[in-house]
């Protein structure tokens, strides 16, 4: 039988399976859609498409006629890094509701950095009555490390805020009400005038520590850092040496090298790090269904794959 089934393939819990694998199929009644822990190896033999959550690589291995995959995760860098002889071509999940909550985030916690909400709440828990001095948003720097598509609309929400936007990019990028930069020049200079920066780059080997020590020196003193891309893009120790010595002001971090965060972990408990359990933009089953199912109906109907992910670059 010439290969025809979807399988399912995560580490996720079974009814966590059980949901996806509910709503994709009232997305695309005519498919065969099942879990690959429910396949047998001719079952698996049948299988064209895996849609997929940080798979196993030997889960993978079970499909010897797998045709393409689409994740249902927006970041790949696991995948690409646990499967670097993939032969088949990779999808990733672009959301625009995955944007929009992004964007929510970003805004959110830049004016809770913005708004003095760390230092207020350091002062309720010493019974100190201090007002601070009020900024002018338009007064503060924003810059944004990543112009993709949750870069782009994180910019829009802080524009409309009020809040100075300045942006940079691995590559040239042109955003509206932006001022973008893009190259080792460009990330030095956007560094250098950024009051809050927000990372919001894919992990790739280019952005591994990106964020070390000596690029950390290049934010204005007294400087904050919102990490809502992956935690490894940051250099952590040089990250709170720069707290520690009082160059940086505070860092909200949602991502981590581990995670979770194991509970012996000192940022837990360092005053100036506000530590998030990875929630800046969680995936919604019901829009990210929706468009798995759109680019799996258009496959079926036109033999036309979505953009799919460069594995030499990671993205």
């Amino acid at each position: 039988m010439a290969p025809c089934r979807i399988a399912l393939v995560s580490r996720l819990s079974d009814a966590a399976e059980a949901g996806w694998l509910a709503r994709l199929r009232t997305l695309l009644p005519g498919e065969r859609i099942d879990s690959l822990r429910a396949l047998d190896a001719a079952a698996c033999a049948e299988v064209e498409i895996a849609v997929v959550a940080n798979p196993d690589p030997a889960d993978i291995a079970r499909l010897p006629n797998l045709c393409w995959i689409h994740s249902l995760w927006a970041g790949v860098e696991r995948i690409v890094a646990e499967l670097p002889d993939l032969a088949v071509p990779l999808v990733r999940l672009v959301d625009p509701e995955l944007a929009r909550t992004m964007a929510e985030a970003v805004l959110a916690w830049t004016l809770y950095l913005f708004r003095d909400m760390p230092a207020y709440a350091t002062s309720q828990r010493a019974h100190r009555w201090q007002q601070l001095d009020y900024r002018r948003p338009e007064a503060v720097t924003v810059g944004i490390l990543g112009l993709g598509e949750l870069g782009r609309a994180a910019a829009g929400r802080l524009n409309a805020a009020g809040f100075r936007v300045c942006g940079w990019n691995r590559s040239a990028r042109a955003v509206e009400g932006v001022e973008c930069h893009s190259g080792p020049g460009g990330l030095t200079h956007v560094l250098g005038q950024s009051d809050i920066a927000v990372c919001l780059l894919p992990l790739t080997a280019e952005t591994r520590h990106l964020l070390n020590a000596e690029r950390l020196a290049l934010l204005p003193r007294g400087a904050q850092l919102i990490n809502f891309a992956r935690g490894p893009i940051v250099d952590t120790q040089a990250l709170t040496h720069a707290l520690d010595a009082g160059a940086m002001k505070h860092a909200v971090l949602d991502v981590f090298e581990t995670e979770p965060l194991p509970a012996p972990s000192p940022l837990w408990d360092h005053p100036a790090i506000t530590v998030l359990p990875h929630i800046s933009a969680p995936t919604d089953p019901e829009t990210a269904a929706a468009i798995v199912a759109g680019n799996i109906g258009r496959y079926r109907a036109e033999g036309v794959l979505p953009a799919t992910v460069d594995l030499r670059r990671g993205y």
